[in-house]
């Protein structure tokens, strides 16, 4: 299990490397220019020549790469145009809205998702299977900024019963995880609906079942646990995307988290905050995967980690 571990977390220097390439050079097709921006459209074009001078962007862009590389291996993600703060400070101030953010909504993905599926597998072809289908269809189907919308219009401003926007309270939670986890959920019954079915096949289930095992057990003991390997996959890929998606789902709540923060910083063009943002969300999508690999070598051993 060490030797697995550190040969992903070896794994994940490339990963990384490759994501700061991709969005450093998009970054660059963006239009405008940062120090004009930033310098404001009353500078002079020695005032703005000189910032960029400052900031290292009349370097080759191989050199501002390269730099910025050399920086983010001493652990130095850069300093935010906008603030003049680090970029790792930055992120961390936003950090745990997000991650509480993100933590109820895969709460939501994952017991509303396999309750659902278990309760479909159990009635297979019945109309509550049909119902829990069609529901996970539309789940998966509907765009997280339009149902957030939606759960506004009528939960925070017709019947006025949670807040509009913003973040604090517990009531601030509620309609952004609803509107972040529905997918994960609606996927995550369709996954567990599927794994279900084909474990309660198996020829163990069967010779349970004429033993006299109480049904309940054989579900919750058996056949669930066994069924969870496909399941905690897709779990763990949910939640890179509810990371993903916290930057329309906070920018629709205005709630000030990491997701806004990138926008901000995508319209400002505030180039070491955007990369530093989506190396640091990234390094966690990859340490999720690596746990969920782990996982899978506790639910079952015969699993092989090479």
């Amino acid at each position: 299990m060490a030797v697995f571990i550190i040969r992903r977390l070896l794994q994940m220097i490339p990963v990384l490397l490759g994501v700061t390439l991709v969005v450093f050079l998009i970054m660059q097709m963006v239009p405008g220019d940062p120090a004009v921006l930033l310098a404001g459209e009353s500078a002079t074009e020695e005032q703005v020549e000189e910032l960029r001078r400052q900031l290292g962007l009349d370097q080759p862009l191989i050199v501002q790469y390269v730099e910025y590389v050399k920086n983010v291996i001493q652990g130095d993600l850069g300093t935010s145009i906008r603030s003049n703060r680090p970029v790792l400070d930055e992120i961390l101030v936003r950090l745990p809205v997000t991650i509480e953010l993100a933590f109820w909504s895969i709460i939501i993905t994952i017991v509303l998702g396999m309750f659902a599926g278990i309760i479909s597998a159990m009635k297979q072809n019945s109309l509550t299977d049909i119902g829990i289908m069609i529901f996970a269809l539309i789940g998966v189907s509907l765009p997280n900024f339009w149902l957030g919308l939606m759960l506004i219009l009528y939960f925070s401003v017709n019947i006025q019963i949670f807040p509009v926007a913003g973040w604090g309270s517990f009531a601030h939670v509620i309609l952004p995880a609803i509107t972040l986890g529905t997918s994960g959920a609606a996927i995550v019954a369709r996954m567990t609906r599927s794994s279900m079915l084909e474990v309660i096949r198996q020829d163990y289930i069967r010779t349970a079942r004429a033993k006299g095992v109480k049904e309940r057990y054989i579900t919750y003991k058996h056949a669930l646990k066994n069924a969870l390997i496909p399941v905690v996959t897709v779990v763990g890929l949910q939640f890179g995307a509810l990371l993903g998606g916290t930057v329309l789902t906070e920018t629709v709540f205005a709630i000030n988290g990491v997701g806004r923060m990138m926008i901000d910083a995508i319209r400002m063009r505030d180039l070491p905050l955007v990369q530093g943002s989506i190396l640091f969300v990234s390094f966690i999508f990859v340490f999720v995967n690596m746990v969920v690999d782990i996982i899978y070598r506790l639910l079952n051993k015969r699993i092989d980690l090479n």
